[in-house]
C-alpha cells in the first residue's frame, strides 16, 4: 500500500512539484494527499489546486504562537491520515513538540552536503570555504536543524567562476531529482533509521545508482 504523504511549503514549491510529478507513477510507493502552506499567498498553492490536490493555507501570522501554528498543522496532517511529511521550502522553525510527534516520519532537503554548511546561505558558505563539490541532502527532521539522519545525497561540482546565484540553480536541479528518489526509499521501507543512522536495503540483484552528478 502506498504511503500517504503531505508536503509543507511556504513559497513556489519547486521541490513539491518534483514530488507531485514522481507520485503520478503507478509504481511509486508514495501518494501525495495534502499540500499545506505556512503562507496564504504561496504560489505553490495554485499549482497544487491545478493538479487537483487538497491544498490548505495556514498562515503562520494569524496564530498566537509557534506552538499554536504547529498544532493546527498537526491537526491537518492527522485529518488527512498522513504517514510521511516532506518539507519543501517550508520556512518555519518547528516547535520541539511537533518534531517529536513526527520524528522518523518527516523529511527535509537542504542545499549542501550535510553536515557541511548548515543553516542559512549554504551556497555562500560553500564558496567561502573553497570546496570543489557541493550538493544537496535529504534527511530526517530532528530538533537540531539540518542535523537529522541522512537518507540520500547528491554531489554537484562547484566551478571557479561560481557565485551563490549561479550555484544555487544547479543544486536545485539536483534536488528535484534526489528528493523523489529519497522519498521513495523511505516510503518503500528500504531506508530505515537504526542507531541514529539511515540504513538502506537494496532490492535483490540491484546495482542501481541513486543519483548521477550533473555537470
Amino acid at each position: 500500500m502506498k504511503k500517504r504523504v503531505a508536503i509543507l511549503i511556504s513559497g513556489r514549491g519547486s521541490n513539491m512539484m518534483a514530488l507531485v510529478g514522481a507520485g503520478r507513477a503507478l509504481d511509486y510507493p508514495a501518494e501525495i494527499v495534502a499540500i499545506i502552506s505556512s503562507r496564504a499567498d504561496a504560489a505553490g498553492l495554485a499549482y497544487a489546486r491545478d493538479q487537483g490536490l487538497p491544498a490548505t493555507a495556514l498562515d503562520h501570522r494569524t496564530f498566537a504562537s509557534r506552538e499554536a501554528f504547529d498544532e493546527a498543522v498537526h491537526a491537518a496532517l492527522v485529518e488527512a491520515r498522513v504517514d510521511l511529511v516532506a518539507l519543501a521550502g517550508f520556512m518555519r522553525i518547528q516547535s520541539a513538540g511537533f518534531v517529536r510527534r513526527w520524528e522518523g516520519r518527516q523529511l527535509n532537503i537542504h542545499p549542501s552536503l550535510l553536515p557541511l554548511f548548515k543553516g542559512l546561505h549554504p551556497h555562500k558558505q560553500a564558496l567561502d570555504a573553497g570546496v570543489k563539490i557541493s550538493g544537496c541532502t535529504v534527511h530526517f527532521v530532528t530538533e537540531e536543524a539540518d542535523s537529522g539522519p541522512i537518507v540520500a545525497q547528491a554531489a554537484v561540482p562547484v566551478h571557479d567562476a561560481d557565485t551563490p546565484e549561479t550555484l544555487a540553480p544547479r543544486i536545485l536541479r539536483a534536488e528535484h531529482i534526489l528528493y523523489p528518489q529519497a522519498l521513495a526509499l523511505v516510503a518503500s521501507g528500504r531506508a530505515v533509521v537504526q542507531d541514529g543512522r539511515v540504513k538502506t536495503r537494496a532490492p535483490p540483484h540491484s546495482d542501481d545508482v541513486l543519483f548521477s552528478p550533473q555537470p
